[in-house]
């Protein structure tokens, strides 16, 4: 079985072009799926911030001036 995806970027013509493809012939069903990307991704939310955000709040973090002194502590 093939599988042709639509992308309908007006909302509003989602069900006329659904009712459109099941007129057609050898058209077994049709699915509508809502796009999940146009959410807003929150990096707050992740564990990773969470994570960084600790190590601040405890002072697990380092300054340098410059990436010379960087690599200077880490004996590059």
């Amino acid at each position: 079985m093939a599988t042709i995806v639509l992308q309908v970027p007006d909302e509003s013509l989602v069900s006329k072009v659904k009712q459109a493809c099941k007129m057609l012939v050898g058209v077994a069903s049709v699915k509508i799926q809502k796009d999940t990307k146009s959410k807003e991704y929150d990096i707050t939310k992740t564990a990773g911030y969470r994570e960084a955000m600790d190590d601040v709040k405890h002072g697990r973090v380092y300054h340098y001036d410059s990436l010379k002194d960087f690599y200077k502590e880490m004996g590059l």
